[in-house]
């Protein structure tokens, strides 16, 4: 047997980092979400074409972050017993991921969306908490 197979790795390992540290929070997903609504805000009341074109890459960035915020807790996070206690959360997971996508706050300027994503974020958060309790 050669020393490279001997030595090749056994296991693989997945985290958010490169070092899977542990730390996870809801709060960086509801950060970029609460930035995506002050920018729809701030888009509704500029008329000034240029500002609105940043805004709306802004915006856009954004949505990606909270989208891969969520996507670290949901599969990195939340366990199996956890899905168990809490049979909502795929649903929960699935429909905020989709209101910061094309058909949420990624693809308008509409602080409604916003809304809607933050309350989506608050009900997992809630979830989240929860199970750090217990």
């Amino acid at each position: 047997m050669r020393l490279s197979r001997l030595l090749e790795p056994k296991t693989t390992a997945y985290a958010h980092c490169d070092l899977p540290c542990g730390v996870y929070d809801p709060a960086q997903a509801r950060i970029e979400a609460e930035s995506i609504k002050g920018i729809a805000e701030k888009y509704q009341a500029n008329e000034d074409p240029e500002f609105r074109t940043r805004a709306v890459l802004i915006k856009e960035q954004r949505s990606e972050l909270v989208k891969h915020h969520l996507w670290v807790l949901w599969t990195d996070y939340f366990k199996p017993p956890h899905f168990e206690k809490y049979p909502q959360l795929n649903e929960l997971f699935n429909a905020a991921t989709k209101l910061a996508g094309a058909a949420g706050t990624k693809g308008s300027t509409s602080v409604d969306k916003a809304d809607e994503l933050l309350a989506k974020i608050d009900e997992i958060a809630k979830i989240f908490w929860e199970t750090k309790q217990g």
